[in-house]
């Protein structure tokens, strides 16, 4: 395995046809290989299996696996081998081959939705928080509080609490939120995902999610406005271009007679005197 340091070594090869570079990862690539050797290469994206491929792969390893075939295994029910197996060839075969261990051989046996949640007992979460299902996670959150819809909301942030995500990092994605969807027609969401932010830190989990799902509720109900979001945008921009414009004399501070003798602050006229 090749961190992003060490392919900075393939390239040279790759570019001059030294070498024909084959990988594979289950991340996304984008987040994994080094962006030059990336342009150099062709990828080929591997979706996971449908329920009628992974059925096809189980009945398959029943027919022709030795092991399995010795235990006269039928499977009833299909609906929590698939859970498990989310897609994943080998998670279904691992867990096929986990569930058939248990059984007695020359006997008839029977696979059912029981049989296979008792066998794997629980469904880790497919979540890894440093590759592509963490942002694509987090963004399916974010654009629920945008959106209004507070029950979406509390799934997706359900989906990153279960696969292990740290709860400050959901809160700081609320404070986010809360100036850059709601701002300025609802003050007081800014106050809440701060506060949120606070709790979370000192009380932790699990009674963090309570916390949490109280402030993602308020803010996907909340009245919603990025206007003050374009404008520092809009205002950067203009701040870019524009950065060598000196500012206007009436606008200048004068703390010295010279200053305002060349007409620092000449004509400014203080608005509290002209309600």
């Amino acid at each position: 395995r090749f961190n992003k340091s060490q392919q900075d070594a393939l390239l040279g090869a790759v570019e001059k046809g030294k070498i024909t570079l084959i990988g594979a990862t289950t991340e996304n690539p984008s987040f994994e290989v080094n962006s030059a050797l990336l342009s150099r290469c062709q990828v080929y994206t591997l979706n996971s299996l449908d329920s009628e491929a992974i059925q096809m792969l189980l009945n398959n390893a029943l027919q022709n696996d030795k092991f399995l075939k010795e235990r006269y295994i039928h499977i009833e029910e299909y609906d929590a081998l698939l859970q498990f197996a989310a897609g994943d060839a080998r998670k279904a075969l691992n867990l096929l081959d986990l569930i058939a261990s248990t059984f007695e051989p020359e006997v008839e046996n029977t696979i059912n939705n029981a049989v296979v949640v008792k066998v794997a007992q629980q469904n880790i979460a497919r979540y890894d928080k440093s590759g592509e299902q963490h942002y694509d996670l987090v963004s399916a959150f974010i654009k629920s509080i945008r959106g209004s819809d507070p029950d979406a909301a509390l799934y997706w942030m359900a989906r990153m609490l279960k696969g292990g995500e740290d709860p400050v990092f959901i809160a700081r994605r609320m404070l986010i939120a809360a100036s850059e969807d709601i701002g300025n027609s609802n003050p007081n969401a800014l106050l809440l995902a701060g506060e949120c932010f606070r709790s979370v830190q000192a009380v932790g989990m699990p009674e963090a999610r309570i916390i949490l799902g109280q402030t993602a509720v308020y803010l996907a109900t909340s009245a919603k406005s990025n206007s003050t979001y374009l404008a520092i945008n809009k205002a950067l921009e203009l701040a870019e271009k524009t950065a060598n414009l000196p500012v206007p004399l009436h606008l200048r501070n004068a703390p010295t007679k010279l200053m305002k003798q060349q007409g620092y602050g000449i004509n400014y006229l203080y608005p509290h005197d002209y309600p």
